[in-house]
């Protein structure tokens, strides 16, 4: 039975992003770069945001050793699973590719409404990549 959790990330989880190192890199047991369909959005907060508008998005596919790890990040996240209404993002599982567009599996993906991230002042990057700035 397979018990690894998928986990979709284009951010601050990203390997070599800054919460990697907390969050991630003690339950990662594989990972791959991968492509999510959406649009990705930097915020003023200091990381992105992917909405599922039409575009593509770059980032990790990372496998976990257990699905225990995301309450962590669902936490770190501002995801509430039993009030997501409340929640700053939104956790579900959706199709994710490899950097040739062919299909890979499902795996969970945080995503924001565009309503969100046009409040927040997002701006939109064509290319889909977001990596944080690195101070001078």
């Amino acid at each position: 039975m397979d018990t690894l959790c998928p986990l979709f990330v284009y951010g601050t989880l990203k390997p070599g992003e800054r919460a990697f190192a907390n969050f991630c890199a003690p339950y990662v047991v594989a990972s791959q770069q991968a492509l999510a369909r959406g649009r990705l959005y930097h915020l003023p907060l200091g990381y992105p945001a992917m909405t599922l508008e039409t575009g593509w998005v770059h980032g990790m596919l990372l496998m976990f050793s257990s699905p225990a790890c995301l309450r962590a990040i669902d936490a770190f996240e501002e995801y509430y699973p039993d009030r997501p209404e409340s929640s700053e993002y939104q956790r579900d599982r959706y199709l994710i590719f490899n950097p040739q567009r062919q299909p890979l599996k499902t795996a969970w993906i945080y995503t924001m409404t565009r309503d969100r991230v046009t409040t927040l002042g997002g701006q939109w990057l064509p290319h889909g990549d977001w990596t944080e700035p690195k101070a001078l």
